[in-house]
């Protein structure tokens, strides 16, 4: 089996680079969220909305991410069928 390191990247409209940085960001946000949501099950009182905002947050960033992406490849490839 062969990994590439540009397939998936290239799947959702990125660079590898590109890639990284969102992932890398997407990943330094749920390690975030899961530090305190981890504080609050210790201390209900603290983070009481902190680890739902953050995921809210992410999923809505990615929903936008995607649906963005998947309209400008609609608009390109009518761009060159025309």
């Amino acid at each position: 089996m062969r990994v590439s390191f540009t397939e998936h990247p290239a799947s959702v409209g990125e660079s590898y680079f590109e890639h990284l940085r969102v992932a890398s960001g997407f990943s330094f946000n749920m390690i975030t969220g899961g530090l305190a949501c981890l504080v609050h099950a210790i201390f209900p009182f603290l983070f009481t909305h902190t680890g739902s905002g953050i995921i809210a947050s992410l999923n809505t960033k990615m929903v936008i991410n995607r649906r963005r992406q998947q309209s400008v490849l609609q608009c390109s490839s009518r761009v060159r069928a025309a």
